[in-house]
């Protein structure tokens, strides 16, 4: 997992790939969780880029995606959101989602 930037973002949307991107904000605690959650699927998934955003640093994506609450992860193709994931239930549900 990797957090990026803004600009880090755009390029990686502009790739026209599969992106899985979590959206925090660093005072939620939930979002603690989630990530931690999100850290062990990344173990398992060793090849599978997680890109990490502070939301309050990417409004207007936030705004564009119709983001309703942290945390979200982000499941996008060729730039199109495909899923928006809200309730993280388990490190199982991730992985199945994720592989």
């Amino acid at each position: 997992m990797k957090e990026w930037n803004k600009k880090e973002l755009k390029l990686n949307l502009e790739q026209n790939k599969r992106n899985i991107i979590y959206l925090y904000t660093p005072l939620c605690g939930t979002c603690q969780v989630a990530k931690k959650m999100l850290s062990v699927v990344n173990e398992l998934l060793p090849t599978t880029d997680i890109g990490i955003c502070d939301l309050n640093y990417i409004p207007e994506f936030a705004r564009e995606w119709e983001i309703e609450s942290v945390p979200c992860l982000l499941i996008t193709e060729n730039d199109i959101v495909k899923e928006k994931i809200y309730a993280f239930q388990s490190v199982e549900y991730l992985y199945n989602k994720l592989k």
